[in-house]
């Protein structure tokens, strides 16, 4: 997935904490959010914070559907409030490769 693609798709999914997200899709908006968050800092503090209150919600949704696609609950992002240890845990639930799971699109989930 491209950088214009899965902002796109994140966007379009504003709120949207179903079904999964590939590593690229989410790495890649992760990047746009950092570098437009930086940007709006630059030009006004007001901004970049009313940038950050508004890419709250798309942000978790793709870390949650990111989770997904691991196999994993969406739940896992709490653990960020775990201070080092979390963050590395939450990291590195991130970067894995996606695999099987109950949380894919058409498939029933199992428990």
């Amino acid at each position: 997935m491209t950088f214009t693609e899965s902002i796109s798709t994140c966007f379009n999914k504003y709120a949207t904490f179903e079904g999964t997200a590939s590593r690229s899709e989410y790495w890649w908006f992760m990047l746009f959010l950092f570098l437009a968050g930086a940007a709006a800092n630059v030009i006004s503090e007001t901004l970049g914070a009313l940038f950050t209150l508004a890419t709250i919600l798309p942000s978790l949704a793709a870390a949650c559907r990111r989770l997904h696609d691991t196999d994993r609950s969406g739940w896992w992002q709490l653990i960020w409030f775990v201070p080092v240890i979390g963050w590395i845990i939450l990291i590195v639930f991130l970067v894995q490769e996606g695999r099987p799971n109950r949380y894919s699109q058409g498939l029933p989930a199992t428990v």
